[in-house]
């Protein structure tokens, strides 16, 4: 997991904090190559966990974006591994 400073500016001595905003995001098709899952088994798994950022395009025929924080997809892949 990545640290970065909590006054943005990474000035010495200032507090260290982890967020999931500095930590690296995965998208559906990278977990579901990583996972040998299909596309649309990663996107069931992850539609409706906290943590998911989900960026919705278009009106109509709507296009939803999903992006997972790598502790999200952590905790979604060892709640799968747990499940056995």
């Amino acid at each position: 997991m990545t640290q970065g400073y909590a006054n943005g500016v990474g000035a010495p001595g200032a507090a260290l904090v982890s967020a999931p905003a500095f930590e690296r995001h995965f998208r559906i098709g990278e977990l579901a190559e990583m996972w040998r899952l299909g596309r649309e088994t990663v996107r069931l798994l992850v539609k409706d966990e906290p943590g998911v950022i989900k960026v919705r395009l278009g009106r109509k025929r709507a296009n939803t974006v999903y992006s997972m924080p790598e502790s999200v997809a952590a905790r979604i892949h060892t709640r799968l591994l747990n499940s056995r």
